[in-house]
């Protein structure tokens, strides 16, 4: 089976199609970056009227890349949330119009759902049982995945995630946007040990995050900077970058390897747009050689929002034997779910 998927969240519009037999055969992504950097984040309306402008063109050229025509496809999946409300309603609408004008059935996809099984598209992937460190926007979790749609809850965020600390932590150092990124660029040139920043709930005794506090103490210092006349001095910007990341990344490392010590399990799954960053892969992969267990990444390229996750999504849960097609092919009306418990598409 034929499955095309949409994604289209928040700030970037992705297209794949995937294949339940041959696995992903093509995908297409638009970024909405350079247009929020004006603003310093992202506009939720204008992230809607963009959608609306790209979803189409990346769906042609997905279905081109693939040698593919549109009555050959057997089923189309979607992002139905969490996410902003009115960009996921673009691509919600759009897939279930384009399901209803061939015939097809149409499936919602959890997002993070998404981002948890992007790994599996890696040419060496890991096998159930794992943890999964899910850091995603404004979600940073710990999971352990039995299997598709078997997930368990370990460990989340109690106030700001990590890409939120990473972003917060950036626009207080005047970096552009996305902070993220920008950050870690300039954590390059940087002493990490030049600032003692703290940790948050490092060592507590549950496996849950805290990062607003760490983003009140880069505050903190940056302010101590500018009284001795050295916000603007780039090495000190600089050692102040690197202190941050290597702050996110000791409480990342730390909280998996403590998930992974609790549940008696060797392997652990990073994903989302934070396991991109460099010093928190080669933390984990380090530490996960030194106790005989394996690490496993999504492709870089599919770690940020994308549509190969959404139609990879759906393939596996077709392989699984958790969906009925028939049932949805029936179904004209639809919603969104801009806030949706990852607990509630899981099955006994």
């Amino acid at each position: 089976m034929l499955i095309i998927g949409f994604e289209s969240s928040c700030d970037e519009t992705g297209v794949a199609i995937a294949c339940t037999g041959r696995g992903l055969l093509t995908h297409a992504l638009y970024s909405q970056v350079a247009m929020h950097r004006e603003y310093g984040g992202v506009v939720p309306e204008l992230a809607s009227r963009d959608h609306i402008r790209r979803i189409v063109p990346l769906t042609r050229q997905v279905l081109a890349e693939a040698g593919v025509q549109p009555r050959a496809l057997g089923a189309v999946a979607y992002t139905a949330g969490p996410g902003l409300a009115g960009a996921l309603l673009v691509g919600a609408s759009f897939a279930r119009s384009f399901a209803w004008g061939l015939g097809l059935p149409a499936l919602p996809i959890h997002h993070l759902e998404g981002h948890l099984l992007s790994p599996l598209l890696a040419a060496e992937a890991p096998g159930f049982p794992f943890v999964a460190l899910l850091v995603s926007g404004g979600h940073t979790q710990l999971m352990r995945v039995d299997g598709v749609a078997r997930y368990t809850l370990l460990g989340e965020t109690l106030d700001d995630a990590a890409g939120e600390a990473f972003d917060k932590s950036a626009k207080l150092l005047g970096l552009g946007y996305p902070g993220g990124p920008a950050l870690s660029r300039l954590a390059q040139a940087g002493n990490p040990q030049a600032h003692a920043l703290p940790r948050p709930m490092l060592h507590s005794k549950t496996l849950d995050f805290s990062f607003s506090g760490l983003k009140t103490a880069v505050r903190t210092r940056l302010e101590a900077l500018e009284q001795q006349g050295l916000a603007a001095d780039p090495a000190a910007r600089a050692d102040l970058a690197a202190a941050t990341e290597a702050a996110i990344v000791d409480v990342l490392a730390g909280k998996a390897l403590q998930a992974l010590d609790q549940t008696g399990l060797k392997t652990l799954v990073v994903a989302g747009g934070v396991g991109a960053n460099a010093p928190l892969r080669a933390r984990l992969q380090q530490a996960l050689a030194a106790r005989g267990g394996q690490v496993f990444f999504p492709p870089v390229a599919l770690c940020t929002d994308n549509g190969a996750m959404i139609a990879w999504a759906a393939v596996l849960r077709e392989r699984a034997g958790l969906v009925d097609w028939a049932a949805l092919r029936g179904e004209t009306g639809f919603d969104v779910r801009p806030r949706w418990d990852l607990q509630d598409v899981c099955v006994a």
